[in-house]
C-alpha cells in the first residue's frame, strides 16, 4: 500500500526536455521518494502514459497527453489501485492536464470570457469525468499539483522545486504567526475581515495604492501571504485598485525575486493569480505563483480564471482561501489544507449557486501536498515498542477516512444549481426586483440576467428540485419549493477605464424561492 501517489506523464517530460534532461527529472523524483521514506511516506511514481505499468494496475493508459477525459480516467483508476493518502500531480498542464469545466457564470466577449474553469477538482473527487462542476461537489482526495513550467526545454526550474520539496523541513506553528497582507485599496474592508478571521488582526494590511509592487523586504518576509489583488489573463502581475479605478502593479513576479523566503505559504484571490501560463513562448516572466516555488515557497493557492468577491464583506474567493491558511495553522499537510478547505467552502453554504460552483472549481494547490508547513504541539505520545512511521500512518489513515465519509455525505445531499437555462421565463414579480437588483449593483436596470435550477440534496434524487424541509404553518412539507439562482455580470462604464485596466466586471446574484427573490448578493471580479 502506497502513501503518496506521483503522477506524471513520461512522453510529455521526454518531449519537453529530451532523454538527457527526463533523465535528470527522474533522478530528482527519486531523491524526492527516498525523502519521502525518511519522513516515514511510502512514496510511488506512475507515468500514467506507460501502457505496461497501467496494465499491471488494471487503468488504462493516456494515449493523448493533453486529453483531460484520459487523463481523469488514468488518475481515477491508479487511485483506486493504490490507495494512497496523497496525490501529487507532477508538471505543468502540457505534462498532466488540468480538467476543463465549464464555467457556468461564462459570459462572453468581456464580462467572464472563460468558457472553461480550469483546475484540479476533479482529481479530488471520487466521480468519473465530467463537464459539470455540480459532479464534484463531495471531494474526498488529498490533491497537490508541483508544476514545472509550460512551454519549457531546460528542466531546471523543475529539478529546482523537486530538490526542495525534497529538503524541506516543519517550522513551528509560531513562524506562521506574521504574515503579509497586501489588497486593492477599494476592497480594504473585504481583506481585513479575511485577516482578521485567519490571524485574529488586519494591522500588517498593506495597501494599493499606495504600495507598488516593489513591497519591502521587511513586508515580504513572513511565511504566511494573503493577497487579494486585481490579476490578469498571462500577466506576470497583480494590481491594486483606488476610488478612481486607477490600477497601480501592487506585486510581480519580477520584483518578489529572492525575496520571497523559504517555508512561505500563499494565497491568493486575484483573477487568473494561479494560472500556469505558457511563460517561455510568450517571452515573460514566470507566473507568481510558480516564482514563489522556485523561491523555496511550500505552497501557492490560486485561481486559473476570473475570480470574485464582495467589496465589503467575505465569500467566493475570500473563503476558500481563508479556510486554506486556516487549516495549515492548524497543522495540516498543504494537500490536507486544500481538501479540508474545500469540504468547508461546500458546507457553508445551504446551496451551490453558479458562483460557489466556479469558486469549487478554479482554485488549485501548487505544490507538493505532503509538506506540512507548521508543526503544531501533540500531546499524543507514542509508546515505546510502535514505530512513529507506523502511528504516523494510521492517524494519517484515520483522518482520511473522516474526510472521504465527509465528502461522500456532501456529494449526497448537497444541492447545486444546474448549467444555464436559456431563456428561462420569469414572473413580473421577479422581473422587477431584478431590475432592481441590476440597478443597484451599477448594472443599469435593463441588465439582462441567466437563471440557473437547483437540483440535487437528496441521497438517491440528484435531480430533483430543492426542498425547504421546514413546515410551514403547522402543515407537513408534501410539496418542494422551487429554487433557482439569476446571475448578471457586466461591466459599469467609467471614464478613466483603460484598455489595459484589469477585468473588473460586476456580478449580481439572486436567489429566487418558490416564485419570490427572496436574497441577493454582489460580487466584483479580483
Amino acid at each position: 500500500m502506497d502513501d503518496k501517489l506521483i503522477v506524471s506523464n513520461r512522453r510529455a517530460l521526454k518531449s519537453k526536455y529530451g532523454a538527457g534532461g527526463f533523465a535528470k527529472v527522474l533522478g530528482a523524483v527519486r531523491a524526492l521518494i527516498a525523502a519521502d521514506k525518511q519522513r516515514g511516506i511510502r512514496s510511488r511514481l506512475v507515468f500514467i502514459d506507460d501502457a505496461a505499468a497501467m496494465k499491471k494496475l488494471k487503468a488504462p493508459p493516456v494515449t493523448v497527453a493533453s486529453s483531460p477525459r484520459q487523463a481523469k480516467a488514468a488518475i481515477d483508476a491508479v487511485f483506486r489501485a493504490t490507495d494512497p493518502e496523497y496525490l501529487m500531480i507532477l508538471g505543468s498542464p502540457d505534462v498532466v492536464p488540468q480538467q476543463d469545466l465549464i464555467n457556468p457564470l461564462y459570459s462572453p466577449p468581456d464580462d467572464d470570457p472563460d468558457a472553461c474553469a480550469w483546475g484540479d477538482l476533479p482529481y479530488a473527487c471520487e466521480a468519473g469525468y465530467s463537464r459539470d462542476v455540480s459532479a464534484f461537489k463531495g471531494p474526498t482526495r488529498v490533491v497537490g499539483r508541483l508544476p514545472d513550467l509550460a512551454g519549457a526545454r531546460d528542466p531546471s526550474y523543475l529539478l529546482g522545486v523537486l530538490d526542495r520539496a525534497a529538503r524541506y523541513q516543519p517550522r513551528d506553528v509560531a513562524d506562521y504567526g506574521a504574515y503579509f497582507g497586501l489588497s486593492t485599496r477599494t476592497w480594504r474592508e473585504s481583506t481585513a475581515l479575511s485577516l482578521f478571521n485567519i490571524f485574529g488582526n488586519s494591522k500588517e494590511l498593506t495597501l494599493s495604492p499606495p504600495a507598488s509592487a516593489k513591497n519591502s523586504d521587511a513586508r515580504l518576509a513572513p511565511l504566511m501571504h494573503f493577497i487579494n489583488c486585481h490579476g490578469g489573463q498571462a500577466d506576470p502581475q497583480f494590481y491594486g485598485e483606488d476610488a478612481k479605478h486607477h490600477f497601480p502593479v501592487s506585486l510581480s513576479s519580477t520584483a518578489i525575486a529572492g525575496r520571497i523566503h523559504p517555508g512561505t505559504v500563499a494565497a491568493a484571490e486575484c483573477c487568473y493569480g494561479g494560472e500556469m501560463y505558457d511563460s517561455v513562448t510568450l517571452g515573460l516572466p514566470m507566473p507568481i505563483g510558480q516564482h514563489y516555488l522556485a523561491q523555496g515557497a511550500f505552497a501557492f493557492v490560486g485561481s486559473s480564471t476570473i475570480a470574485y468577491g464582495p467589496a465589503d464583506s467575505n465569500g467566493a474567493a475570500d473563503l476558500l482561501t481563508q479556510y486554506f491558511l486556516l487549516a495549515v495553522l492548524e497543522g495540516a499537510s498543504t494537500g490536507r489544507a486544500m481538501l479540508m478547505a474545500r469540504q468547508r467552502f461546500v458546507q457553508q453554504t445551504a446551496e451551490l449557486d453558479p458562483m460557489d460552483l466556479k469558486t469549487l472549481a478554479q482554485f488549485s494547490l501548487l505544490g507538493d501536498p505532503a509538506v506540512h508547513p507548521a508543526r503544531v504541539p501533540n500531546a499524543t505520545v507514542v509508546p515505546r515498542g510502535v514505530a512513529s512511521s507506523d502511528a504516523l500512518r494510521l492517524q494519517r489513515r484515520e483522518r482520511r477516512a473522516k474526510l472521504r465519509a465527509a465528502g461522500d455525505f456532501l456529494e449526497a445531499t448537497k444541492p447545486a444549481t444546474s448549467l444555464p437555462q436559456v431563456d428561462a421565463p420569469c414572473s413580473a414579480q421577479v422581473r422587477q426586483a431584478l431590475a432592481r437588483i441590476a440597478q443597484s449593483a451599477g448594472l443599469g436596470a435593463n441588465q439582462a440576467f441567466v437563471s440557473y435550477v437547483v437540483q440535487g440534496g437528496a441521497v438517491g434524487a440528484s435531480a430533483a428540485p430543492v426542498a425547504s424541509s421546514r413546515t410551514l404553518r403547522g402543515k407537513a412539507p408534501a410539496a418542494t419549493m422551487p429554487t433557482r439562482y439569476h446571475v448578471a455580470i457586466a461591466t459599469p462604464s467609467r471614464p478613466t477605464r483603460t484598455a489595459a485596466a484589469p477585468h473588473s466586471a460586476v456580478a449580481a446574484v439572486a436567489r429566487e424561492v418558490d416564485g419570490r427573490i427572496v436574497a441577493y448578493r454582489v460580487y466584483v471580479q479580483r
